[in-house]
């Protein structure tokens, strides 16, 4: 954790947990904030060109956010995202379960007294 002007610098999976899926060559990833409080930093930094530059090296052809406010919670469909999908690709890490890891590792930028309301592993 990095703490800068009252700020700190802290991977996305200390604000928020994710579920995936994924269908053919496109991966479903939800984000869903550890407590409302966290949700405005969420919807400012995990944008659909946040998670494009994270996904960079997977070459995603096209990111879409869908916002669900009233669950504090997003929905990120990342197309053409899994090697042709996971029958058609011979690298077995490449399917949308495990991508949710990558994205729960985007470093964002808390206000400090946000802290205290982070949730998931703090190591």
């Amino acid at each position: 954790m990095t703490t800068t002007n009252l700020t700190v610098t802290v991977p996305l999976y200390r604000l928020a947990h994710s579920r995936t899926g994924d269908k053919g060559n496109r991966s479903n990833i939800s984000v869903i904030a550890w407590h409302p409080a966290l949700w405005d930093v969420l919807v400012d930094q995990v944008t659909e060109a946040a998670v494009a530059r994270q996904f960079a090296q997977r070459r995603p052809r096209h990111v879409t956010r869908y916002l669900l406010p009233q669950l504090q919670a997003m929905n990120l469909v990342l197309d053409d995202v899994l090697d042709g999908g996971v029958n058609d690709s011979l690298n077995l890490d490449s399917h949308g379960k495990a991508l949710s890891y990558l994205l729960l590792d985007m470093p964002v930028t808390v206000p400090a007294y946000l802290a205290t309301h982070f949730g998931g592993p703090s190591v």
